[in-house]
């Protein structure tokens, strides 16, 4: 099951009220505690994420009472890992993940997706426009990747790269005479592959490994 950070720390935060009380909260309740823990989120904006927890079966509410639901899902919070999560590929500054950059966010992700990778190595980007929709990686998605090592071979493989400050994902190609290219795997003819020189100065930030739509995550 995938979670947000907003929405791991809600949860955690009503554990350690329940535990701690020994009482369920109202949510007018529960909020006022998380003030007093120096959470400036409205009520409103709490009772999005206690909904969208709701909807997951991790939370349930009984005449106005918050109650946790222990779902084998969630059961094993030593399989719940926190991947870095950076900015757009494709827009903005360069993504500066693979000399360890600090992350915007974090996404909260099970390790079972990742048998044979090191969770220390996995990192998450958003992905922006159409350019890949072939292979399923929609624009506002989670798209997960494994750090780049120096000898790694990414020939036919999906990779992000950082080039002149911008990162974008294509699928990787060498054309001979020097020649690399990143190419768009996408319905959308509009899109081209970018051609640039193995001399060129350019970083393969990760190799792809997952994507998670974004309509499995809510608020």
């Amino acid at each position: 099951m995938i979670l947000t950070s907003k929405q791991k720390n809600i949860l955690e935060s009503l554990r350690d009220y329940a535990e701690g009380t020994g009482e369920n909260p109202t949510s007018y309740k529960f909020h006022k505690h998380l003030s007093s823990m120096g959470v400036k989120d409205s009520l409103k904006s709490i009772m999005q994420v206690i909904e969208s927890l709701e909807k997951k079966d991790l939370i349930k509410r009984d005449n106005r009472k918050l109650y946790l639901v222990e779902n084998e899902n969630y059961s094993n919070m030593k399989n719940i890992i926190s991947l870095p999560l950076f900015g757009l590929a494709s827009c903005g500054e360069a993504l500066a993940y693979a000399d360890g950059g600090v992350a915007e966010d974090f996404l909260q992700i099970s390790k079972s997706f990742f048998h044979s990778a090191d969770p220390k190595k996995l990192f998450a980007v958003k992905a922006l426009g159409d350019s890949m929709n072939k292979l399923k990686i929609q624009d506002g998605d989670y798209v997960i990747f494994e750090k780049a090592e120096g000898g790694d071979d990414f020939e036919g493989k999906i990779v992000v790269a950082v080039i002149n400050g911008m990162a974008t994902i294509k699928k990787f190609k060498k054309l001979g005479d020097g020649v690399v290219g990143l190419f768009p795997q996408s319905t959308n003819k509009v899109h081209h592959p970018i051609y640039i020189s193995e001399t060129d100065s350019f970083l393969i930030a990760g190799v792809f490994k997952k994507v998670l739509p974004v309509t499995y995550v809510s608020i």
